[in-house]
């Protein structure tokens, strides 16, 4: 079944295995601690750092280093990695202890992002960097446009600094303007203002969600450009 989704079918098993084992789960089977996921993770990482770079330098051959850099960022975050695990429904054969399960542990970001990982560490060693590469664009370079655009990936909070920055002192200032609702579901408006007076709001469920709106409303005021992928 998992062959199927992640659509290579591995000729090492106990590779895909190692990958699926939280280090929580170890004391049970009474394994050392090199036969978590973890070292997988770590030689997933480097994987998918580079195809994503050699991705992303030949498919926009005009973007600067820098916005490379920030769309990288986005692709490889761990939000974004765990989000694809979710959609794939992988997180529900991570192997965890009772007490990390009882917590959500199975859900949650940090696991998912590092079982998509993992699960790339396990494929570049049991099918080389051609089968990586392969299992990279299948579930995450075939949806990247979609990822790019989705507004929670994108953390408009850091472009709305770096721009206001680069055209001199002065950061922008976040104020809280109004709250409402059960605690349950509350809401947020906040304002965000720049040394030159431009000024937005956004609203959210959080403050930082609402900080993030209304940074995203005074870049679409002043520099759309800095936000647009077309």
């Amino acid at each position: 079944m998992i062959f199927n989704i992640i659509h290579y079918k591995f000729r090492n098993k106990d590779l895909l295995l190692t990958a699926f084992k939280h280090s929580s789960y170890l004391p049970i089977t009474k394994e050392k601690y090199h036969k978590s996921n973890e070292r997988l993770e770590f030689l997933g990482d480097a994987v998918l750092d580079l195809i994503v770079t050699e991705f992303l330098y030949t498919s926009m051959p005009r973007t600067s280093e820098g916005e490379l850099s920030k769309i990288k960022s986005v692709l490889v975050s761990r939000n974004v990695l765990a989000e694809i695990v979710a959609s794939l429904k992988l997180g529900n054969h991570l192997m965890l202890n009772r007490g990390e399960e009882k917590t959500g542990g199975k859900t949650r970001p940090s696991n998912l992002a590092n079982l998509y990982e993992a699960i790339l560490g396990a494929v570049y060693l049991d099918g080389g960097l051609k089968n990586a590469k392969s299992y990279i664009e299948h579930t995450l370079l075939s949806r990247h446009k979609r990822l790019l655009n989705h507004q929670s990936f994108i953390n408009y909070k850091s472009i709305l600094l770096e721009y206001i920055q680069s055209l001199g002192p002065g950061n922008p200032t976040y104020v809280l303007i109004n709250q409402s609702g059960p605690d349950h579901e509350k809401k947020f408006l906040m304002n965000v203002c720049v040394g030159n007076g431009k000024e937005a709001q956004g609203e959210g469920r959080t403050k930082k969600l609402a900080e993030q709106a209304a940074a995203r409303n005074l870049i679409m005021k002043i520099a759309p450009e800095l936000i647009s992928l077309d």
